[in-house]
């Protein structure tokens, strides 16, 4: 639906009541600077989006009658959070007072209202339906938790699926697994060989913030692994199953138990695709399993640029470097690599970036670009990573099209594709 004038700026009184200003018409964050959205860059907020208020912050609007910027006093600032499947283009506008909180974890598009509805800068980059809200069916859900964990009453895996991630935290991968479909979960260590400023799952006691969920707390034997992964690859639609989730830390430090369970899967199912999403620190790890039988690799990274990503991922024992060697093992062996692309509008966009993620690609043969929205205080995020300056930036739309253009054969998406869509990417969506 396309706009024929800007939406208006969005506020909050502080007591969850979100107003329009009609005096003001709403504008976006890229890196520290407060712009103009283009009119083709907004779409309806899509079913599972939400709306936040951030507190001790005042939005940035454009004045309707002079033109000029200035600030919405009457309330907070409001930001949206876009459900999986999008990514956005702008970050909400803001200007941020001296006692403000940090804000948690999650992403924060600009948000506007037009004729009575939300509107966002993003675009819908992957098709497949699996995380999509409609699709969730909490009675099944609630039947597979009972079948589940009755079936397999000693596993601690299916026991942290369940009450942690499933009933807890509300993990749309492990609600999936719960409804007996597509992309299945494995946590499998409770340790990590990075100190990522945000990471979701542990936080230090002096920090500002705190962690979304609690880290796993044991050490998953290969056994318990194979009991309930099996069954899945042989009876779920497009199946999947993935090690490495944001209630854990790095896979790849127990990558001899993930290469034994692999190992001992396939000697009971050809089925499926087996996956891991990883920080991708430990090449020869890569190399054993995919040796072993592993399909696809998923690398999460903030940048392409070795001195942004270092400051954030803060790795013990691991360089950059290793990283995009991970990647490159993985094609070399024939499996299909993804990184998992924390974007920052102003960051991701600039023309550093985007020079940086050219050799990325070139050099490693990249399958898939997952264009994910970086869940973090932006304002947090530059501070820590001590950028004051992110340089020309193309804007995200057009940062997409040119890499697609250039890049015909790099798929984009937000999920780990299962085995179909890696022969035909316009094919075997979860439906």
């Amino acid at each position: 639906m396309q706009l024929s004038e800007s939406p208006y700026i969005l506020y909050s009184d502080g007591d969850g009541n979100i107003f329009e200003d009609k005096s003001l018409y709403v504008l976006g964050r890229t890196g520290w600077d407060a712009v103009e959205i283009d009119l083709e860059d907004w779409i309806l907020l899509p079913d599972g989006g939400n709306l936040y208020e951030l507190p001790g912050r005042r939005g940035i609007g454009l004045d309707v009658v002079t033109g000029e910027m200035r600030l919405c006093e009457k309330g907070w600032a409001v930001a949206a959070f876009i459900p999986p499947a999008h990514t956005g283009f702008y970050m909400s506008a803001y200007e941020t007072l001296p006692d403000a909180p940090t804000l948690p974890l999650f992403c924060y598009t600009a948000v506007g209202w037009h004729n009575d509805l939300f509107y966002v800068p993003a675009m819908r980059i992957e098709q497949d339906i699996r995380q999509e809200c409609a699709g969730f069916d909490d009675k099944k859900i609630k039947t597979g938790l009972h079948t589940f964990t009755t079936a397999y009453p000693n596993n601690r895996l299916v026991k942290h699926l369940a009450e942690n991630c499933c009933q807890t935290y509300h993990c749309p991968a492990a609600r999936n697994y719960f409804m007996g479909r597509w992309e299945c979960p494995i946590p499998i260590s409770p340790a990590c060989n990075a100190n990522c400023i945000g990471c979701i799952s542990f936080q230090p006691e002096e920090e500002t913030i705190i962690s979304t969920q609690d880290r796993l707390t044991f050490k998953p034997t290969a056994e318990e692994v194979v009991e309930y992964t099996v069954p899945h690859l042989e009876t779920a639609p497009f199946p999947i199953i993935s090690f490495g989730q944001g209630c854990e830390g790095e896979p790849l430090l127990m990558w001899e138990t993930i290469k034994e369970s692999i190992v001992e899967i396939r000697k009971h199912t050809a089925k499926g695709s087996i996956n891991i999403n990883t920080n991708g620190s430990n090449p020869k790890a890569v190399e054993e399993l995919m040796k072993a039988g592993l399909n696809s690799i998923r690398v999460s990274i903030n940048s392409a640029r070795k001195e942004i990503y270092t400051p954030y991922y803060r790795p013990n024992n691991y360089t950059f470097e290793d990283v995009v060697e991970s990647i490159k093992m993985a094609r070399q062996y024939g499996g299909w690599a993804s990184i998992n692309y924390f974007v920052f509008p102003g960051m991701t966009d600039s023309e550093a970036e985007v020079d940086a993620l050219r050799k990325l690609i070139e050099y490693t043969d990249l399958s898939m670009i997952q264009w994910r929205n970086f869940n973090i205080d932006p304002d947090w995020y530059l501070g820590k990573i001590g950028v004051t300056d992110t340089g020309n930036c193309y804007g995200m739309h057009q940062m997409i099209d040119m890499i697609r253009e250039e890049y015909p054969h790099v798929k984009f998406g937000y999920f780990n594709p299962p085995i179909e869509r890696m022969s035909n990417f316009e094919m075997g969506f979860a439906k």
